[in-house]
């Protein structure tokens, strides 16, 4: 059960409960369908009152998404959703309060906003949809969009070298981080359910396809051919192992991870690294964060979730031991300190 000061529901909520009747303007295929029906799936298991929800969102394909979750919601400007996010969670604290972003928007406009809200590791959720690409304005490349990729902008291949969500987190001092693929249904919602228990800044980097501007993008890990022996899913407490024979494992060699394979060269289940999402440290997560196909297999599941002060918490703190320690009282109180002039 999640425990914290927002109100819970009385009576048990379902998926229609958070249901609207807008017409859903994405286009038919897109990964943020998935994503839609999984937030409907895991808010009645949340268990708060349908008031006590707000999702905020910027610009972009994904900042639609208020308009089709009945819950309170605000649909900002481009790169803002992070700062009026903050700005909402600080004012009441009472809200479970959801940001819907992209890869646009929050890591290039609402990039300082971005890291600046994990720093402060502020009690919101945000769901990053990460297709690699500028949908909305069709199709021009993002910050998370691969060296060499050809786009309306790079029609000789990109050459900037692309963010990585999860680094991006954990160099902000981010206490949660996940990641999942939008054909993954059931996983999406188990961390998002994880994201809400969470006490801090939650980052969910979801893989989404762009059918329109950058389909199959993540095919390497989303293919049902090739997605085993390119993906990890990681879970708390059990040991890194992967593939479709389910015979390969990451293992800590030197300083670095390895993928190793058991039965071969003596390797036994015991070398395997056994993954603890809740470790303070975030060495081992980081490398996990950074791994990529072909060499690695890509880290799905809550790879770091770390426990650590609150800013809204801390706000609240001040205030009450403020009003405790302060003279004033009152709005009259403030308007009479200090040095008084009577004008005539």
């Amino acid at each position: 059960m999640i425990v914290n000061s927002i109100t819970r529901s009385e009576v048990q909520l379902t998926k229609q409960d958070f249901v609207t009747d807008q017409m859903v303007k994405w286009c038919p295929g897109c990964g943020a369908h998935a994503i839609l029906q999984s937030i409907a799936n895991v808010f009645p298991k949340i268990g708060y009152r349908k008031e006590n929800f707000c999702f905020i969102s910027g610009i972009g394909c994904s900042s639609r998404l208020p308009y089709y979750v009945n819950t309170y919601g605000f649909h900002g400007i481009h790169g803002r959703a992070s700062a009026i996010a903050s700005g909402v969670k600080i004012s009441n604290p009472r809200l479970s309060v959801w940001i819907a972003t992209g890869d646009g928007d929050s890591m290039a406009i609402g990039g300082n906003h971005f890291i600046h809200l994990v720093r402060r590791n502020i009690d919101v959720n945000l769901i990053l949809f990460n297709n690699q690409i500028y949908g909305l304005t069709k199709g021009q490349f993002s910050p998370t969009t691969p060296v060499g990729s050809i786009t309306k902008t790079s029609p000789y291949g990109t050459i900037e070298q692309a963010f990585n969500p999860g680094e991006l987190v954990m160099g902000a001092k981010g206490t949660f981080f996940a990641r999942c693929t939008d054909n993954n249904m059931t996983l999406i919602s188990d961390i998002l359910l994880e994201a809400a228990k969470h006490d801090g800044t939650s980052v969910v980097e979801i893989l989404q396809n762009c059918i329109i501007f950058n389909d199959d993008a993540h095919a390497t890990v989303t293919n049902r051919d090739t997605r085993d022996d390119n993906i990890i899913i990681l879970r708390n407490g059990e040991r890194m192992i992967f593939g479709k024979n389910k015979n390969k494992g990451i293992r800590l060699h030197g300083p670095n991870l390895e993928v190793v394979t058991i039965g071969e060269n003596g390797i036994t289940e015991k070398d395997i690294l056994i993954h603890d999402a809740y470790s303070q440290s975030p060495g081992i997560q980081m490398m996990l964060a950074q791994m990529q196909p072909p060499h690695m297999p890509l880290a799905l599941g809550v790879i770091r979730s770390a426990i650590n002060l609150t800013y809204d918490d801390l706000v609240e703190e001040q205030i009450e031991r403020a009003k405790k320690e302060s003279n004033i009282k009152c709005l009259d109180d403030l308007l009479n300190s200090g040095d008084v002039f009577e004008v005539k």
